[in-house]
């Protein structure tokens, strides 16, 4: 086998903007991140649901008038049959 083939694995320490510092092992000594699980919205509970377009809104609205046609509809039909 060759001599010195892989790199060195040493302690280091993954730090966060928000603070947060988590001690492992890897290959680099330090790793800065952005954001992690301390203070990520999903694993906080402070995660919002944002509708900037109003996809909901123009959902629903439709969703309404395809049930109110519907309605129409079968009343229609069911005058017919009588």
């Amino acid at each position: 086998m060759k001599a010195d083939l892989h790199p060195e694995y040493v302690e280091s320490s993954i730090r966060c903007a928000c603070g947060n510092e988590i001690k492992t092992r890897s290959t680099k000594t330090t790793m800065l991140i952005g954001i992690c699980n301390e203070c990520h919205p999903f694993y906080t509970g402070q995660q919002k649901f944002v509708d900037t377009a109003g996809r909901v809104d123009k959902f629903q609205q439709r969703l309404a008038k395809t049930k109110a046609a519907r309605e129409v509809a079968n009343k229609k039909s069911k005058n017919k049959s009588l």
